[in-house]
């Protein structure tokens, strides 16, 4: 019995004379909440020994209704002309616009031949073999394929194959061209006749109901073509390549007939030569000196 009173009494003198652990959660408050931090004081601008207040809109009414005063104009004012008023830019001015701002594409100049411009084909950024990709420009004119055909030449060490191809190509208002070209890919040779096909580019007459002035007919080797013009309506009755050609010049009343060869290439240029033999009347009044109403007295 006195053993366990002396045990009890040494616990409770060691529970009451154990100081705290650095991090007991029994410490008190003051240990965990941060300093307050006072600003400074903010002490007033003295400039030449004097302080400097600011104040704003002091002696302004926001409720008051303000007016517009402009300045009165000088006596010798002048207005400026507005805009619309100026004269009008010739065709020579806007082209010499458009070449100092996109380079000599703009200038009519021909580079590569009749109707060839600088904007035929564009080079495009390197690619990433390190090879320039020519992109074609669109210049206003559509091409179309008449005829694709293989071709073969005999030679000493044996046959060389190439292909041989026919395009049309015209902007359906009045201008259209015939080319050929060959070489030893399909796309290459479509390539070189669309090329060959700009530098024949030629301008067809028509009436204000896009059709022939009057009627006319072409040879071109054995292939005969005779074209008539047609009423309102009817539209293009002809076949092969006549057809093709009358289409991309943008002539939509007119009727046509191969008369020799059936030959695609030889047909497209009768065509064209039947074309170069018509005449707008008023280029025929012009040339015998009346007006135009004494043709058909």
């Amino acid at each position: 019995m006195a053993a366990a009173s002396a045990s009890l009494s040494t616990f409770s003198s060691l529970s009451l004379h154990t100081t705290p652990s650095r991090f007991s959660p029994f410490q008190s408050q003051s240990f965990f909440l941060p300093k307050p931090i006072h600003p400074p004081k903010l002490k007033p601008i003295t400039v030449n020994s004097t302080t400097v207040e600011t104040t704003f809109f002091d002696n302004t009414d926001p409720e008051e209704i303000s007016t517009f005063d402009p300045p009165e104009r000088p006596e010798d004012f002048i207005e400026p002309p507005s805009f619309d008023d100026g004269p009008l830019e010739s065709e020579d001015d806007i082209a010499k616009a458009y070449e100092e701002l996109y380079g000599p594409a703009y200038s009519g100049e021909t580079f590569l031949g009749n109707d060839i411009y600088t904007m035929d084909s564009k080079v495009k950024k390197t690619t990433g073999f390190g090879k320039t990709k020519k992109e074609k420009a669109k210049d206003g004119f559509d091409e179309r394929v008449v005829q694709v055909r293989r071709v073969t030449k005999v030679v000493k060490g044996g046959k060389q194959l190439h292909f041989r191809a026919i395009v049309v190509v015209g902007d359906k208002k009045g201008q259209v061209g015939v080319g050929v070209g060959k070489a030893k890919e399909v796309i290459a040779a479509v390539q070189k006749s669309a090329v060959n096909a700009r530098r024949n580019i030629i301008t067809v007459p028509m009436t204000k109901y896009l059709t022939f002035p009057h009627r006319s007919e072409g040879d071109f080797g054995a292939a005969r073509v005779m074209l008539r013009p047609a009423a309102p309506g009817t539209g293009v009755i002809a076949g092969g390549a006549v057809r093709i050609v009358l289409e991309m010049a943008g002539v939509e009343n007119a009727l046509g007939k191969q008369l020799g060869s059936n030959n695609a290439l030889n047909n497209a240029r009768a065509t064209v030569v039947a074309v170069q033999q018509m005449r707008q009347f008023s280029e025929v009044a012009q040339d015998r000196g009346i007006p135009m109403e004494e043709l058909w007295k």
